[in-house]
């Protein structure tokens, strides 16, 4: 089964990288859920959580201030103002 390649960074720090199976995001323009196969895609990000479900493991929820949000060949990549793990949630692989 396919898998996205998913990298969060904020402006100062590496949030989480890794591969999951889906990852859902609020935009401007609203929410948006992203699988593997996703056509390729660049949005502002806005404020709220980012929901990630990684191949293996519990959900992760990422608080993010805004920023970039990128679609390409099944690779998501965020690049947020801020952006910090919620929960019991630890960084991923980089």
């Amino acid at each position: 089964m396919a898998e996205l390649e998913v990298e969060i960074v904020a402006a100062d720090h590496f949030v989480w990288s890794g591969a999951a199976s889906m990852v859902k995001a609020r935009t401007s323009d609203g929410e948006i859920g992203i699988l593997p196969g996703h056509s390729p895609l660049l949005a502002i990000l806005a404020e709220g959580e980012l929901a990630i479900q990684p191949v293996s493991g519990d959900r992760i929820a990422v608080d993010v201030d805004g920023g970039f949000f990128s679609v390409d060949n099944n690779r998501v990549v965020i690049v947020a103002d801020n952006a910090q793990l919620g929960g019991s949630a630890t960084a991923g692989i980089r």
